[in-house]
């Protein structure tokens, strides 16, 4: 993704890329995972992904150095996607991972799972999605499964260097492989809903706007 195409993905909503994925029968709308703080920005940029699992016998790293080690992995301008599976009683993430990630350059979190220390995200203002908060420490009881390989995240598959839209909506995962399609189908998408919206809003009948851009099959054509 060049710095064009991020300026592209920037201005569209994750409904506009969730309705392209559907329209081109693509999954990759995930459920659940929202900004954790109120005005937490809009993220887009390149998965780097790491699974966490519950702590046992083996020497892996802990959810801390394996986060820390995804973010290594990526590159300024990445979004580091943790796969918790759904998680809810320990985090995934914390104000520390937090604060290294922003100095790398990342430019955000999004968590299966549910992180902490929320404060130190509206403080530094880093953005961070996640399923919800929790105060319990990940600490000795987490590990890291995998770093930089194909995960499960919300439902989806995500694989290094899939494309990551996030806004207040939820968060949506774009295959690499498919990205400029997706991208253009979803300006498409938004170009006929804005017309729609200013045809409604300068006082045109809502139902024969509705017939003339064929919105209930609008995501059926090719």
């Amino acid at each position: 993704m060049d710095q064009e195409q991020r300026k592209r993905m920037m201005a569209l909503s994750s409904n506009n890329v969730s309705d392209a994925m559907t329209a081109l029968n693509i999954k990759g709308s995930t459920y659940g995972i929202r900004p954790i703080w109120e005005g937490c920005p809009k993220i887009v940029g390149e998965a780097i992904t790491v699974k966490m699992g519950p702590a046992g016998f083996s020497e892996s790293a802990t959810t801390h150095l394996g986060v820390l080690s995804a973010i290594k992995a990526g590159k300024p301008g990445s979004v580091v996607v943790v796969d918790h599976g759904g998680r809810m009683d320990v985090s995934c993430f914390g104000g520390i991972m937090a604060n290294t990630a922003q100095v790398a350059g990342m430019s955000g979190v999004v968590a299966d799972g549910v992180t902490r220390d929320i404060d130190e995200y509206v403080e530094i203002k880093f953005p961070v999605y996640s399923r919800g908060a929790v105060v319990a420490t990940s600490r000795g009881k987490t590990i890291s499964y995998l770093i930089n390989g194909m995960i499960q995240f919300g439902g989806v598959q995500v694989l290094p260097g899939d494309v990551v839209i996030g806004d207040r909506s939820g968060v949506v995962i774009v295959p690499q492989s498919r990205f400029e399609e997706v991208l253009a189908k979803a300006e498409e998408l938004r170009d006929n809903e804005d017309r729609m919206t200013a045809e409604i809003r300068a006082g045109a009948d809502p139902g024969a706007v509705d017939h003339k851009f064929d919105y209930e099959n609008m995501l059926k054509k090719d």
